[in-house]
């Protein structure tokens, strides 16, 4: 097998060339483990004297399997940043040709501006492909139904593909409608400490769980308390956090906003914290939001009930006559914001006069 090497080149012919399998042989001035000063040091005294640490020396490999347009993009990333690959950037890499990966790219192109102008991701974050990953965790998040642990979960989907076309699909329509219902929802987000990426994929994920659920979110009054709600409780975590780094404890009334905050400051975010982190936001958002009914059109019963109770039935929109076989029942207020599916809060409709209606 042969590799062509696109990042360390220099750093293993220099190795190459200090043991003399490349022409250049060189002594290296180094203070050996046991020895009392430093001294020039060639292969041969090397091997003589410390073959332990040439054996044990492992040189660390990211093997990359993709087109040379990805490869030189992977070599630029390296090259440019001088910093060490993002664990997106090796999924990138590794499993370029995921469709996962691909969906999630696409739809972090179109939410760039979005996550930037809401100070959810920076600029720099986005070009390290954060904002894929973010992507990605969501997709995987609601599809489930259920956080998860990011460190094992996105690698273990890429490598195995087991997100299949349909899921796929699933996963990309309701990220979709999860950020647009938070952004609608919540348009002075980048107001608070919920911008931050680990407490937005959280938000998002559980606003995602509610549609999912039929909680109504479109109750521009029920959204403003949440936004409050939210507003407040953002602002109380931060100053738990102020009061921890002058080294002075919570209050105990703020119990709540410090366990919260224990769940943002720890080394890793794996998937207790998150479980921890959603259950405390849906304490505070769940009861503001109603469910919908679970019946959503009027049975043909309801229909004959209706169209009997008056000797004429006319379309309330465009104010003519409506006949059985283009009888629409229209919930006068739309089933999407609330409505429930009752006669008493029903009217006879046209069906084209419906549909171009909708949810208003």
């Amino acid at each position: 097998m042969v590799y062509d090497v696109i990042d360390g080149k220099q750093r293993i012919e220099s190795v190459l060339m200090f043991m003399g399998v490349l022409r250049g042989r060189f002594k290296a001035k180094v203070q050996l483990p046991g020895a009392e000063a430093v001294e020039a040091v060639d292969w041969n005294l090397l091997k003589r004297r410390n073959v332990h640490l040439i054996h044990a020396y492992q040189i660390p490999v990211i093997e990359v399997d993709g087109d040379l347009g990805e490869i030189i993009d992977i070599f630029i990333r390296i090259n440019s940043t001088g910093k060490a690959l993002t664990p997106q950037e090796k999924r990138s890499a590794k499993y370029y040709s995921s469709a996962l990966l691909k969906t999630a790219a696409a739809l972090a192109r179109k939410y760039e501006r979005y996550f930037i102008q809401n100070k959810i991701l920076s600029p720099s974050q986005i070009s390290r492909m954060k904002s894929i990953e973010l992507i990605c965790e969501l997709m995987l998040t609601l599809v489930q139904g259920d956080v998860l642990n990011k460190k094992t979960a996105l690698d273990r989907v890429m490598a195995t593909s087991s997100l299949d076309a349909r899921n796929l699909a699933k996963g990309k329509k309701l990220v979709v409608s999860a950020l647009n219902r938070v952004a609608r929802m919540f348009p002075q987000l980048h107001t608070t400490r919920l911008r931050q990426v680990t407490d937005f994929y959280t938000l998002v994920a559980l606003i995602g769980k509610y549609e999912n659920e039929g909680l109504i979110l479109t109750n521009a009054k029920r959204n403003d308390q949440a936004w409050r709600l939210l507003k407040r409780f953002s602002t109380q975590v931060d100053e738990v956090r102020e009061l921890q780094r002058k080294a002075r404890g919570a209050k105990p009334d703020q119990d709540l906003y410090r366990d919260y905050l224990l769940t943002v400051s720890q080394m890793t975010d794996d998937v207790a914290q998150r479980r921890k982190r959603e259950q405390i936001l849906d304490g505070i958002l769940r009861n503001l939001f109603a469910r919908k009914d679970e019946q959503r059109t009027f049975s043909l019963e309801q229909r004959r009930l209706l169209w009997n109770s008056e000797a004429k039935v006319i379309c309330p929109k465009c104010k003519k006559p409506i006949t059985w076989n283009d009888l629409s029942i229209d919930h006068i207020l739309s089933h999407a914001k609330g409505g429930r599916t009752d006669l008493r809060i029903a009217q006879p409709m046209h069906k084209r006069c419906n549909s171009a209606k909708g949810a208003r």
